[in-house]
């Protein structure tokens, strides 16, 4: 009995030793974090970065890694990062930088062969670190593009786990119904398993990436419980403060707790106003639409150009109206409700589409600096004012210009926006006619009287 209980002691003491160095065994080397061997998440890759902006504060900018630069790879990202921080931008969205399908395929960056890889066409994993470090160390957060709806017909799930996929009567795997997009395979949220395999994969570039978020293709595809248990399982990641932007224009992304919707509809409104001469004054009506169900300021992200709409619709300068009335579209998307996305070479007025699957052109960036410079005086003035990027918004538009007013405690700001490419004569309303102001342009004094004469695409922005 008793080398019983002297053999029962010392295999408790063991154990008792063994927990107590599983559990010492996180430590700091050189900025990586090394998990206990109970810790199911990846080693954390460098420190988790403490710079991420605020919802309301963000300013976008995405990178189509093919066209925008002469390799088309990481490497052309890395040499630009001080000139998309020289924009005022404070987020960059990577488009998918994960190996592509071959089979069904049309060399889609959102036919996503391996989850937890990187495109040999882009460079190595040390490479995308580079970026992130880099963007890091000058004040930049780094966003991935995720494509969960979907993956392609020669990802590995396929063939090892085909009950992750929605099936048809014959029992084969299926496209995503209603779409067109025959090169990738649907995935069925219905699978328990599939969907923390999706989750896992999404942890995974936080930790090995150091990544501070995602921008999720074709959010309105997955169901909304899907993005709430994704939501808040990278939510309990409490060393990262995530931005996560839902590519999509359903309210019940709001719910699901991402921090941004797409504005579709806002787009569209401003091409039909800039475009087709609709009435400026539906812009409000569409404010209100796109942040239904929103809270905790929560936001729409604003654009007049993406990768989707430039291949398909054309460039901000074919939209609306040249050069200027591009920046006047643009004004209203970085300063009026919402948050500024650009896409990259719009800031240097790139004057061809650059068309799926975005092979066949590169960007020149010596074009246009007074575009690049008008470009960056908008993001400035957004990134100085509160009451532009925090402020309540008052409207007072007719149907030919953009006025609206952002306050806060201490800062009131006007904007006025010519949206048409014609003299345009604006009858200021009583709240604000002969009043003194600051040109947030030319720095000098502004005395607003009862009316205004605008030039074609002419936009004031003062200050009180």
């Amino acid at each position: 009995m008793q080398s019983i209980f002297k053999l029962k002691r010392a295999l408790f003491i063991f154990i008792v030793l063994f927990i107590t160095q599983v559990s010492c065994k996180k430590k700091e080397n050189g900025g990586m974090v090394t998990p206990t061997p109970t810790d199911p998440n990846p080693v954390q890759y460098g420190i988790p970065f403490t710079g991420v902006p605020d919802r309301s504060d963000a300013i976008i900018y995405q990178v189509n890694i093919r066209p925008f630069s002469t390799v088309g790879n990481f490497a052309g990202v890395m040499a630009r990062l001080d000139s998309i921080k020289a924009l005022g931008v404070n987020v960059i969205y990577l488009m998918p930088v994960f190996p592509v399908g071959n089979v069904n395929a049309v060399n889609s960056p959102y036919c996503v062969k391996d989850y937890k890889a990187v495109n040999t066409e882009f460079g190595t994993l040390t490479d995308l670190r580079a970026i992130v470090d880099g963007a890091h160390s000058r004040n930049m957060s780094v966003i991935l593009d995720w494509v969960a709806n979907h993956s392609a017909w020669d990802n590995s799930w396929i063939s090892s786990h085909s009950d992750w996929y929605r099936k048809n009567a014959a029992g084969n795997i299926i496209s995503p119904p209603g779409t067109g997009w025959n090169d990738v395979a649907q995935l069925d949220f219905n699978n328990s398993a599939m969907r923390l395999e999706m989750i896992r994969c999404m942890k995974y570039w936080v930790y090995t990436a150091n990544v501070d978020g995602f921008r999720c293709d074709y959010a309105d595809g997955p169901p909304a419980d899907f993005w709430k248990q994704a939501i808040d399982s990278l939510r309990n990641i409490t060393t990262h403060k995530l931005l996560l932007l839902a590519e999509g224009s359903n309210s019940s992304n709001f719910s699901a707790g991402f921090d941004f919707n797409f504005g579709f509809g806002y787009y569209g409104q401003l091409k039909n106003i800039f475009g087709n001469n609709s009435s400026v004054a539906a812009l409000s009506a569409t404010n209100s639409n796109e942040y239904s169900n929103a809270g905790s300021d929560q936001q729409v992200v604003r654009y007049t150009t993406n990768h989707d709409v430039n291949s398909s619709d054309g460039t901000p300068l074919d939209l609306f109206g040249g050069r200027n009335g591009a920046i006047a579209a643009f004004t209203l998307c970085a300063l009026q409700k919402g948050v500024p996305m650009l896409y990259c070479g719009q800031e240097v007025g790139t004057p061809f589409k650059i068309v799926f699957p975005f092979t066949g052109t590169k960007i020149n960036w010596s074009l246009s600096p007074d575009i690049k410079a008008e470009y960056k005086k908008l993001l400035n003035i957004r990134n100085n004012s509160l009451a532009i990027r925090k402020g309540v918004l008052t409207e007072y538009a007719d149907n030919n210009v953009a006025v609206f007013t952002k306050s806060v405690t201490g800062e009131k700001v006007l904007v006025v926006v010519n949206c048409r490419n014609s003299s345009s004569i604006y009858t200021v309303p009583v709240a604000l006619a002969n009043s003194n102001w600051q040109d947030q342009i030319s720095g000098g004094n502004y005395n607003l009287g009862t009316t205004l004469n605008l030039a074609p695409y002419q936009y004031f922005i003062l200050k009180q």
